[in-house]
Parts: structure tokens; sequence; C-alpha cells
């Protein structure tokens, strides 16, 4: 059965709209040129410009007629003249089809774009790339593992929310997050994270790495301080760079940020205290009540990224830095990201009631929502006590993997470890300098794709390795050894 203004695509075997001429072409009677020509000059240009595509497809001469208003002749008239320029190709059977001359095809059309701004250019330069030699790999640092995703009782969650109907939040209504997730995240956050607050103050976006851009563009002009752990996490760098903030790096040790070197111009302070990134050290009570009121006498707003703190295995848990201060300087940010898959793109943040209004019109001109059928999915996958039984049981694997690559390595000479406490990642410390790169590219050959430990440092003169280990195989933890402790070797003798 045919389908009105719908042609089967010989290329693709597919639906399409053809183009739609009256965008390029405005004929008319009056002009000295006759109708046909005035058609062929003006497709004509479009496609030598690049504007209709090679390989498009135009509409047949009785569809174009009616599209333009004029008579089937003048169209196969002008359809003619730009098959002999060589501008179309038709074929019995087949609409015609755009083609670019052989000149313009073998040229460059991105002479004709304007160059990047300067804000352009400091988001297209990412600093996460630094750090690897493969673009992907095993043990990617900050990875779950995919094979203990839930994926049977998520797909049974999402189907029957995507058949439900959710009124105005279907459209443009509640962009800042689905209420129903909202509540439930406030409700988990009191109970976990110690956070006193309220369900308006919880913005739901499509990752940590958006609401960090986000809040920075909200909260900086250029130049302005940041502060930021160093060695530290590069999706931060990278969002206070393309904003084009100053990063002032601050020193870490065993309990993460040293409060006393903070600079007095930050207006913003990144943190993870809950489990250092990447050392892995947790900040102390002590501490954090030291930085919380840093900050509140030189007017800065804390990022708490508590990106992992689902998993924690020694120790005494500590209630979350905005526990004690949500209410003005502390902006708290976490992620489906190492509890599901960074796949699902979905994070929140819990800001002060100063800042929820702005966040949300925000989040709106960026763009950067949650999908709202993986919004109620989590919601349910919460509510139902499922998440909860699913993070106890991949927290008690990722324990057993992080401590069996501990126990593998923490023994190599010239090569210093400490157990995890939590995450999904382990940073090894090189106890001699140059042997970095030499150990990064052993295990590049084998397929790890470990993060060198100095990309991530500012000032910090700090080499070695940051391997994931959530997705670590019985055999991995002996292999990895070998080819450490063969490299190790190597760069002695």
């Amino acid at each position: 059965m045919r389908r009105t203004g719908l042609y089967r695509d010989p290329v693709f075997n597919g639906f399409y709209m053809p183009v739609y001429l009256p965008a390029f072409c405005h004929p008319d009677p009056c002009l000295a040129d006759t109708l046909p020509v005035q058609v062929f000059a003006a497709l004509g240009g479009a496609i030598r410009a690049g504007r209709i595509s090679h390989g498009a497809v135009l509409p047949s001469t009785r569809h174009a007629a009616t599209m333009l208003g004029l008579s089937r002749a003048s169209l196969s008239t002008a359809y003619d003249l730009l098959r002999a320029e060589g501008l179309i190709e038709m074929r019995p059977g087949c609409r015609p089809t755009a083609r670019l001359p052989a000149v313009a095809l073998t040229g460059s059309s991105e002479t004709m774009l304007p160059a990047l701004s300067q804000r352009g250019i400091a988001m297209a330069c990412d600093p996460r790339s630094a750090g690897y030699l493969l673009p992907s790999g095993r043990l990617t640092p900050g990875m779950p593992d995919e094979a203990v995703f839930p994926a049977d009782l998520w797909a049974q969650i999402l189907r029957r929310q995507t058949r439900l109907r959710h009124g105005d939040e279907s459209g443009y209504v509640g962009y800042h997050g689905a209420a129903r997730l909202r509540a439930v995240l406030c409700a988990r956050l009191a109970s976990d994270r110690g956070l006193s607050i309220s369900p308006d103050q919880i913005l739901i976006t499509s990752g940590t790495q958006a609401s960090l851009s986000l809040i920075t563009q909200l909260m900086t002009d250029p130049g302005d301080v940041v502060a930021l752990e160093d060695p530290g996490y590069l999706g931060a760098r990278a969002a206070f760079l393309a904003c084009g903030a100053r990063i002032h790096p601050v020193p870490v040790d065993e309990q993460g940020m040293q409060v006393e070197a903070l600079p007095s111009s930050a207006r913003l302070i990144y943190i993870t205290p809950s489990n250092q990134f990447p050392l892995g050290g947790r900040m102390g009570l002590d501490r954090r009540l030291a930085l919380l009121k840093k900050a509140r006498e030189q007017g800065a707003l804390i990022l708490e990224d508590d990106y992992d703190s689902e998993f924690l295995w020694h120790g005494r848990e500590i209630a979350a830095l905005a526990a004690h201060d949500a209410a003005t300087s502390c902006l708290y940010l976490g992620s489906a990201s190492k509890s599901l898959l960074p796949g699902l793109r979905i994070g929140w943040m819990a800001v002060p009631k100063s800042l929820v209004e702005p966040l949300r019109a925000a989040l709106r001109t960026a763009g950067c929502a949650a999908n709202l059928h993986a919004q109620y999915a989590l919601a349910e996958l919460m509510e139902s006590g499922h998440y909860r039984r699913h993070l106890r049981r991949i927290s008690r694997l990722y324990h057993q993997r992080g401590q069996a690559l501990h126990d593998a390595l923490h023994q190599i000479p010239g090569l210093a470890s400490v157990a995890p406490s939590g995450g999904v990642q382990m940073a090894l410390t090189l106890t001699s300098k140059g042997q970095e790169q030499l150990c990064q590219a052993a295990l590049a050959k084998a397929g790890y794709r470990a993060a060198r430990l100095s990309a991530l440092c500012l000032n910090a003169s700090q080499e070695g390795l940051v391997i994931g280990f959530a997705a670590l195989r019985p055999d991995d933890p002996d292999r990895i050894a070998t080819i450490l402790r063969d490299a190790l070797s190597q760069a002695i003798n």
C-alpha cells in the first residue's frame, strides 16, 4: 500500500521524506529567467554548496511540481538540465539523487566553517584522554562490572514504566527530575548519608559530569579560582577548564584534601571525602568540620562528589559532608554510574535552597536532563528493595576482587599499594621515577586500560597506576602481577 509523501530508498530500503524543495527554491514568473532555469540554478547551487548532500534523494517530477506549484513539464526540464551538469543521477524506477561534482567531493568543506571560540577550544580539550594509552580496554578505573548489572530485572521494570502514562512529566514539566525519583532519593540520602533536605532540593541530571559542568557554568566566571584535589578527578578538571576557571591544586594525604592549603580566593571546592579519588583516603570528621568552616568564612561552595559511597568495607561509616551543612555551603553529587551502569546516564544533586531555582532554570537551558522512563525505573528499583539487595551483592563481590588484586601486587618490589576500603579502583604508587609509562605500556599490551597516576596530578609529583578491579577475573591478579614484576625488572636492568 502506497504511503503519501513517503518513498522507498533503494540504498537503505526504508521510508523517508524526500528533499523539501521549497527550502531551496522559490521560482518567480516575474523574473527574467524561465521557471525551469530558476529551479535548475537554485537546486544546482544548493548541491554544489553541500546544502543538499551528496546522495540525497529528490522528489519525483510530479511530486516536485506539486511542492513548487509549477507544471510537471517545467520540473522535467529543470531535472534534465541538472542531469546534463552531472548534479543529479536519474535511473528508471528510482527517484533522482543529488551528485556532488568530483572536484567538490575531493575538496574540504571544513574551511567554510568558522573557527572554534575560546570557550569551544577549552571544551574540546579533554584532559581525561591524556592518562590512557588505550581508547578502551579491561579494568578501566571507575567502571563497574557490566556482567553483574541486573539486566532482566531492569528490563522488566523499564518496560512497565514505559507503558505507563506520566502526565505532564512526559513533556517539559519537571525537567529537573521526576518527582517520584526525587522523593525516593531524598529518603535514601537521609537514611544512608544523613542529609536533611527536601525533595525540592534534589535535581536529576544525566550524570555527575553534567552536574559539574552545570554548577561550574552557573557559579564561576572565566578566571575565577576553583580548588581541586591533587591528584584528583580528571572529569572535574575538564568541567572547570571548559568554563575558563583557574584551577588551584590542593595536596592530599591519607585523610584527603589538606584544608590548610586551600586558597582563600576559591569560589568552588571540589572534594571526594568518602573515598578520595584516586588515592583512596577518607576524610575524618574533624577535617570535614574544618573544611566547612573555611568554606563559610570565604564564601565558597563545596562540591562533594560521593561517587562510590555505596561501597565501604573498613572502618566506621561517616555521614556525608553535606549532612553537616546542606543548607548553605555544600552541594552533594551522586549518580547510578558505579552502583548500576554509567550508560544509564542518571545523576543527582542535592543543592542549597538558594540554588534550587537558578539550577532548575540552568538545567533546562543546558538540556542535560535524564531520560524520564529510566528515572521512574530507578525509583521503582529503589522502592522495591531490589536496589539495596543489588548493592549488598556487588559490594561483597567488589570487596573480594579489590582485596585479591591488592594481595597479588602489594609485595612486588618497587610498587606500593593500599588495600582499597571501597570503590571500584585502586592506586599503585611506583617508588622509583621513570617507570610509569613502561608499566602502563606493558599492561596495555595485554589489554588492560590502566591510567597513569601522574596524569591525575597538577603539582604533585607522583608516579604510578590506577587500575579498576570491579570486572576482575580470577586469573587477572596473577597475570597483572607478572606483567608489572617483569616490567619493573626490565626497568632496573
